[in-house]
Formats: C-alpha cells, sequence, structure tokens
C-alpha cells in the first residue's frame, strides 16, 4: 500500500464520520466473511491446532500498531521472573526469508525475518521463531527448547492456532475510530469482539471499565553506531530530526514532544526497508527513530542516528490476574 493511499484511507478511518457508501458495502462483505471464518472454527468444522503448552495471544482489533511488541516483551520477563520458560512465536511481517520456521536471534537480518522479530529477540532473552502459519513456528520451538508456555505476538485473527488466554492492546488515543470494520473502518473484527478477551490493555487514555493501562517509559536514546547512551533531556536544547515507520507513528512524535523534544519529521510505511539515503540531511542534526526502525538501520547508521527503546508497565492487578489465569490454565486436564 503506498502511503499515499494509506493516508487517506486513514482519513476515512479516523477522521470522518461517515465513510463512502462504496467502502460501508465492502464491509459488509467483510464482516461476514470474517463471522462465518470464526464460526466454522468455534464449530469444528475447520480444525485448529492444540498445542501441548498453554498459548498466550497478544492482538490488537484494528489494522496499525497499537504496542503490541512491547507488551510481548514485558509479558515475556513477567512470565520468566515467576519460573516459566516462555517462548515467542511471530508471523515475521516484511521478513523475505524462504526458509519458514525459523529461529530468530539479535543479530537476524530483519529483511528476512521481520523487524518486530528481531527486537523481540533482542530484548526478551526467550526463544523466537517466525512463521506465517503459527503452529509451525510454535512447534519449532517446543521440539528445539524447554519452552513451556508460547506468547504469540499477534495472531488474534490466526484462529488454526487454538489458545487459552487472548489479550487484546487498544490504542488509546484512537481507539476503533469510526467503529466500522475493514475497509470502511480500521477493525479487523467487530467492536463487540471485545467481550470474549480475557484481558483488554489500553496503551494510552482514557480508560473504560474492565480495561487496564499500559503506561510506555521512555528515558534515554541509544547511539546506533557507537552505543552511546544518552538521557532524553539531552535533545530538548537542540533541533531534531525524527522519524518513524511504525503502525502509528503520531505516537512516536507525541512522546518526542511530550518529552520537549523540538524535531522535525518524516514518516515512512509500516515496517518500511530503509536505506541509506533515507537518513541523509543537509546538515548535522541529530535523527531520532524507535527501536523497531533501528533494527533495520544498524548496518549505514553513524554518529548522528540514535533510537529511542521504550518499556511498558501495567499495575499488580494485572499482572496478578493473568498469572492465576495461566496457572488455572496450565494445570488444566488438557496438560497434565
Amino acid at each position: 500500500m503506498t502511503q499515499s493511499w494509506q493516508n487517506w484511507l486513514e482519513k476515512q478511518w479516523y477522521q470522518q464520520a461517515k465513510p463512502p457508501f462504496t467502502l460501508r458495502l465492502l464491509t459488509v462483505i467483510f464482516k461476514t466473511a470474517v463471522y462465518w471464518r470464526r464460526f466454522c472454527y468455534q464449530i469444528g468444522i475447520v480444525k485448529q491446532v492444540k498445542l501441548s503448552v498453554p498459548v498466550i495471544i497478544v492482538g490488537n482489533l484494528t489494522v496499525g500498531g497499537t504496542g503490541k511488541s512491547p507488551l510481548v516483551i514485558y509479558l515475556a520477563e513477567l512470565l520468566s521472573n515467576a519460573g516459566y520458560k516462555p517462548g515467542i512465536i511471530s508471523r515475521g511481517y516484511g521478513g523475505k526469508s524462504l526458509q519458514r520456521p525459523q529461529r530468530v536471534f539479535a543479530d537476524s537480518n530483519p529483511a528476512q525475518v521481520g523487524d518486530e522479530a528481531v527486537m523481540i529477540a533482542t530484548h526478551s532473552n526467550c526463544p523466537v521463531a517466525v512463521d506465517s502459519v503459527r503452529s509451525k513456528a510454535a512447534q519449532l520451538l517446543l521440539t528445539t527448547t524447554d519452552c513451556d508456555v508460547i506468547i504469540s505476538d499477534d495472531g488474534l485473527q490466526h484462529y488454526a492456532l487454538q489458545r487459552d488466554i487472548e489479550i487484546a492492546v487498544i490504542d488509546g488515543e484512537r481507539r476503533f475510530g469510526n467503529g466500522f470494520c475493514l475497509p470502511a473502518g480500521p477493525l479487523r473484527e467487530p467492536v463487540e469482539r471485545l467481550h470474549s478477551f480475557n484481558f483488554v490493555v489500553v496503551n494510552g487514555a482514557p480508560l473504560q471499565q474492565t480495561e487496564f493501562a499500559m503506561r510506555v517509559k521512555a528515558n534515554i536514546a541509544l547511539n546506533l553506531q557507537s552505543g552511546e547512551k544518552k538521557p532524553l533531556a539531552d535533545f530538548c536544547d537542540i533541533p531534531v530530526h525524527a522519524l518513524a515507520a511504525i503502525g502509528n507513528p503520531q505516537r512516536f512524535f507525541n512522546l518526542l514532544t511530550a518529552l520537549g523534544i523540538n524535531h522535525t519529521r518524516s514518516v515512512f510505511p509500516d515496517h518500511y526497508q530503509f536505506q541509506a539515503a533515507d537518513l541523509q540531511f543537509d546538515d548535522n542534526l541529530p535523527l531520532l527513530m524507535t527501536e523497531k526502525d533501528a533494527v533495520k538501520c544498524r548496518a549505514f547508521a553513524t554518529q548522528q542516528h540514535w533510537y529511542v527503546p521504550i518499556s511498558v508497565e501495567l499495575n499488580s492487578q494485572f499482572t496478578q490476574q493473568l498469572l492465576t489465569l495461566l496457572q488455572e490454565k496450565r494445570h488444566g486436564s488438557q496438560f497434565t
């Protein structure tokens, strides 16, 4: 999808109260197909793969980024500290490797396995595997590692893999846009689907009843070439460039603005494969980017290029409920 076409669609989804009639007509067809597909899995017409360990799905109802990957990293650390041995699976979106399923490591090529998978492998200290068929990625981990729980980065709509816990992540600023399903709106499934999730996590405000707040933290920038760490506050006194090729780039720019960083913005399509020329400007000002973008720019980065790692936090009520539910699932009859 071109950037201009994507911009037009997002305007319809998030700025127009009523999308064009043609899009609404196509939405009826899409929504019907979504309903029947899920129904066929529910009644067993189409079979699901059941793994020998519990499966946690982290995803979103809308197209675009909501903060799933940072939450996956948070969950991996949480479960590891609780005594579990989590493995993480992903589609590996944007990766072009024909070898699937495939293990992913911190030094893997994001052009082959996907930028998000490399970022997760760098920070999670857990085994990671990618495949468009999530069950194949999971089976690879189960046969080559000792993981006892699987976390899926995205995959709410990948019903071929049976799941035990579903976590939906919502963009608190944009939520569900105009409330329509694709293509008239940003929803992959009707908003009523929220009622079937075990947990609904909101990245930003405002919260609704039964939702859990996810707080994003960003304090430092790391140099892509040298690894030097610098407080983000040090960038407040000078103008900088900022780029983002993520699902909701405005969220990154808003973060910099909130920190008092004066920046000029460059937006690229989600999962864009950067070239060296994309990072070159006619000055020596610093360039700030997201970590997801940074993994694709390491080979040609200079001293002017920095990325902003983020982490997330959730309250103890969420963690306690999740661990309790996972323990119940793990000790259920299907895993004994």
